[in-house]
C-alpha cells in the first residue's frame, strides 16, 4: 500500500472538502429528528397519529431521521459491526477475491473495493478515502464467505433492516395521505432490491485535504445506516452541513433518489458526504432499500390527482437509474436533474 502521507498530498489536487460552514445537531436549530418506530405499529391512534406527523415533518424538513426503539438488539449490532472490521482486517489476497469486474460492477452479487490499491482496475481509481464491501441480500441472499460466521450475522442483519424497512414504507406511504401498501406495490416490494454496504475510512494524515465520500445523494429508496462511535457523516441542511451525532444503539435514515421520484418531489433526498479523521478508523454498515430491478419507478398517480400535478420524472428501472448514475454526465450535473422531466 502506498504511503498515506504521500497520497493524501496527491488527493489534495483531486478532491478536497468544501469550505462550507460546518454546524453540529446538537444546536436546536440543526437537531436531526428522532422517529420512535414502535409507535408507527401502536394501537393507541393518538400516538401512532403524533409520529406519522412527525414521520412526515422528518422526511419534508431533513429527508433523514433518525430512529429508536427498532428492534435490533445490541448483541446483533455488535457482531455485524465486529464482522465488517474483520473483514477488513483480513489480508488484501483475501478481499481481492470479491472484487467487482470493470463491466457489472455496480450490480455485481458481491464487490469489494479499494481506493489505495489501484494496479490496473479502473473501477477504483475514484479519489474517495475509503474501502468497502457491497453484496445482494435480497431479494437473493449473498455474502463473502470470510470471515468465519460473517455471512450468518449478515443474513440475519439484513432480515431485520428489511422487516424496519417494511414498516417505514408503510408509515410513509400513509404520511403521503395513500393505503398503507402503496408504495409496496408501487416498487414490487417482494422482490425489492436490498443490499448490504459496509465503508471503511482509514485514519487520514491530512483529512483535510481529502474526503471520504464526495456530497451525493443515495440512488435507491431509503437507506438504514450504523457506524461505529467514529463520526463523520454530515448532513446538507438549510445551507449548512451538520455533524450526525449518533445516539447508541440508533439508526439514521435517509431517503433516495427513487422515494423522491415517486412522491413526485413531495420528498426529496438530500445531500450528505462523509469526512475522514486522522485519530480514528470509521466503520459505518448501509443497509440500502429499493425498488425490484426491473420495475419501472415513476411518481404515483394517485398523488399526481391529489395535488392536481404533473409528473416530474419519466419511468425509470434502478438498473437503468444505477447505469445512468456511472455515465459521463452524471459526473457534471446530478441524476435526478439530467431526468427530470422539463
Amino acid at each position: 500500500m502506498e504511503d498515506l502521507n504521500l497520497l493524501a498530498s496527491k488527493y489534495a489536487f483531486v478532491v478536497k472538502p468544501s469550505d462550507e460552514e460546518v454546524v453540529d445537531s446538537h444546536h436546536s436549530e440543526y437537531s436531526i429528528p428522532t422517529i420512535d418506530i414502535s409507535l408507527l405499529t401502536s394501537d393507541n391512534l393518538d400516538q401512532r397519529s403524533k409520529i406519522l406527523f412527525d414521520l412526515r415533518k422528518a422526511c419534508e424538513d431533513w429527508g433523514f431521521f433518525m430512529l429508536i426503539n427498532h428492534g435490533i438488539s445490541d448483541d446483533l449490532m455488535k457482531k455485524m459491526m465486529e464482522g465488517c472490521d474483520n473483514f477488513f482486517n483480513m489480508v488484501e489476497e483475501d478481499k481481492k477475491e470479491f472484487e467487482g469486474s470493470l463491466d457489472t460492477y455496480v450490480l455485481d452479487p458481491i464487490c469489494y473495493g479499494t481506493n489505495f490499491d489501484k494496479g490496473d482496475n479502473q473501477i477504483n481509481q475514484l479519489h474517495y478515502w475509503r474501502n468497502y464491501i457491497r453484496f445482494i441480500v435480497h431479494p437473493q441472499f449473498h455474502s463473502p464467505h470470510k470471515p468465519i460466521g460473517f455471512s450468518e450475522v449478515a443474513k440475519e442483519y439484513s432480515k431485520r433492516t428489511r422487516e424496519i424497512c417494511g414498516v417505514l414504507m408503510r408509515g410513509i406511504s400513509e404520511t403521503l395521505g395513500l393505503e398503507p401498501n402503496c408504495l409496496e406495490k408501487a416498487t414490487n416490494w417482494d422482490e425489492g432490491l436490498q443490499f448490504l454496504q459496509s465503508n471503511h475510512y482509514p485514519t487520514c494524515p491530512n483529512p483535510h485535504q481529502v474526503i471520504g465520500l464526495p456530497p451525493h445523494t443515495d440512488p435507491m429508496l431509503m437507506n438504514l445506516l450504523v457506524q461505529n462511535d467514529v463520526g463523520g457523516l454530515q448532513i446538507l441542511h438549510k445551507g449548512k452541513w451538520v455533524n450526525w451525532k449518533a445516539m447508541p444503539n440508533s439508526i439514521i435514515v435517509d431517503i433516495g433518489d427513487q422515494m423522491q421520484i415517486l412522491s413526485n418531489e413531495m420528498y426529496k433526498s438530500v445531500k450528505h458526504r462523509v469526512v475522514v479523521n486522522k485519530k480514528s478508523i470509521r466503520i459505518s454498515i448501509v443497509s440500502v432499500h429499493g425498488a425490484s430491478m426491473d420495475t419501472k419507478i415513476e411518481p404515483i398517480e394517485e398523488l399526481l390527482k391529489a395535488h392536481a400535478q404533473k409528473p416530474a420524472y419519466p419511468p425509470i428501472s434502478i438498473k437503468e437509474y444505477l447505469k445512468f448514475q456511472q455515465s459521463s454526465q452524471a459526473f457534471l450535473k446530478p441524476t435526478l436533474d439530467l431526468i427530470r422531466l422539463k
